[in-house]
């Protein structure tokens, strides 16, 4: 009888230490002070916000892109879009992080926290230059797209993309030309005359004037376009870079007060 007890208490010892052990190995805190529950707290928090903001990054990235976008093909400086698509990476990845995030904090598993500090500090950085790309091209639009607009005038009706997009772009902001009408010469494009209703256009080629077509030009409605786009977009990538300077923060004290 007393070797059973004997041999039920060293089983039970083995299991503690392994459990330690293994609790050691995977980085697995122990109990922690009124401070490290509080950063555990906050960081739970923190990461919430942070996936919420990944969302919005993604929504407002997919929106200038898809829907906004029509324009992209006159301009041979892709430096906008590239700028939105990072953005749209990083807020998808953001959203995934975030759990990640909360799974570590809630868990207190060290080696999680620490891969989501390194992977966090990543993503604020490209946040952060996605968002100042944005405020960059706002300010650089002006000096090269008159020039890149123009270029693309001779591809109408040779190259399908830069039709569409030159059709496209003159419905949308009802604009003609790159700074009038005059800009096309004799091959004034339909979509330059103004719409009667949906398919049906004036006749603005035997007329051209203020009631039969569009007779401001394009450039500046496009700068207009983009550098609010633009402000849209850097705006949301460098508010969210801010909040994970929380998160790099919180997770850095919390990995710290584990025990």
């Amino acid at each position: 009888m007393i070797n059973i007890q004997n041999r039920f208490i060293h089983l039970t010892v083995r299991r503690e230490h392994q459990s330690t052990h293994w609790s050691f190995a995977m980085g697995m805190g122990g109990a922690m002070n009124r401070c490290g529950r509080c950063m555990k707290i906050s960081l739970i928090c923190i990461n919430v916000v942070t996936f919420l903001g990944g969302i919005i990054a993604l929504a407002v990235g997919l929106w200038v892109w898809i829907s906004r976008s029509f324009s992209s093909t006159l301009m041979s400086n892709n430096m906008f879009i590239a700028s939105v698509v990072v953005v749209v990476a990083m807020g998808a990845a953001l959203m995934v992080l975030s759990i990640l995030g909360c799974c570590g904090a809630a868990k207190e598993v060290k080696c999680m926290l620490l891969t989501y500090y390194i992977l966090v500090f990543i993503i604020f950085v490209v946040m952060l230059v996605g968002g100042i790309l944005q405020f960059v091209f706002r300010e650089k639009v002006m000096t090269t797209l008159d020039r890149e607009l123009y270029a693309s005038i001779p591809y109408y009706g040779v190259r399908h993309e830069y039709t569409k997009s030159w059709d496209d772009t003159q419905t949308y902001l009802q604009c003609c030309g790159v700074k009038g009408y005059k800009d096309w010469n004799d091959n004034v494009p339909e979509s330059c005359c103004r719409e009667v209703y949906p398919g049906k256009r004036m006749d603005c080629k035997a007329s051209p004037n203020p009631t039969t077509m569009y007779v401001e030009g394009c450039l500046s409605k496009v700068t207009d376009f983009l550098r609010e786009d633009a402000v849209y977009v850097g705006t949301v990538a460098v508010i969210i870079a801010l909040i994970m300077i929380l998160a790099l923060i919180l997770s850095c004290g919390l990995f710290v007060k584990i025990e």
